[in-house]
């Protein structure tokens, strides 16, 4: 992100979140009252070891809402004008600060209720703490999006078939595995993924320590306001 949770720079400019539909955004949030909630463009909290984020750090941004029971259950009310370029990346944040060839293991199992319109991606983004590697991981995708840099195999890996894409954002390298197919529900092991990268592609050393495993929305355009819901996600590395 471009503050605590370094989201890769896509577009050059920030601009502004705008503050129209704030209030409908809350009023979009579970009957049950949330724990938190927040409109604010850099809006975060720490709930339950996960950090949250409303992070909107995309030009043209329209207005966007986020709310949490708890850091593992929580949602986004967006309405981003329907216009390229990624807006925003609501998420949730799980610290590790282990290297790959010392992790015992990383595992998540996520649960999500996505529209069936707009442009986005329901991914993880995983960093190195020094952030030259991003690691995406698309469960889900839909409308005009796509990954950065070229395909360059297609593996099962961690439970999941993807085909995997290579490139670089100007800042980081990054390595994007996009399902075949859309899944809102499953595990993913992703120690597995982490090795492929490091000990059969040996596009980043095995000694890298990995930082932060984020999970949340890359959001393009939700004309209108749509609704992403994580209705449960755990995130557990050691």
């Amino acid at each position: 992100m471009v503050n605590s949770t370094i989201r890769k720079i896509t577009m050059a400019v920030l601009a502004p979140a705008m503050a129209l539909g704030a209030t409908v955004g809350l009023a979009s949030a579970p009957a049950s009252a949330a724990v938190w909630n927040s409109c604010d463009r850099w809006g975060s909290t720490s709930l339950d070891g996960y950090m949250l984020y409303n992070n909107i750090w995309g030009s043209g941004a329209g207005s966007q809402c986020v709310w949490a029971n708890s850091g593992t259950s929580w949602g986004v009310w967006a309405n981003h004008p329907n216009t390229g370029g990624i807006k925003s990346y609501p998420n949730s944040t799980k610290t590790i600060n282990k290297t790959i060839d010392s992790l015992g293991r990383l595992t998540s199992n996520y649960n999500v209720s996505i529209p069936s319109s707009g442009a986005y991606n329901t991914s993880y983004d995983i960093w190195d703490t020094d952030h030259q590697y991003e690691i995406m991981l698309w469960v889900n995708y839909n409308g005009a999006v796509g990954p950065i840099g070229t395909w360059q195999a297609n593996v099962t890996l961690g439970g999941h078939n993807w085909n995997v894409y290579k490139g670089t954002n100007g800042s980081n390298q990054v390595f994007s595995f996009l399902r075949t197919s859309d899944s809102n529900s499953g595990t993913v092991d992703i120690k597995p993924v982490l090795n492929w990268i490091a000990h059969t592609k040996g596009w980043m050393p095995g000694n890298e320590t990995i930082g932060d495993v984020q999970f949340g929305y890359e959001i393009t355009s939700s004309s209108g306001g749509l609704n992403f819901n994580t209705n449960n996600l755990t995130i557990t590395g050691g």
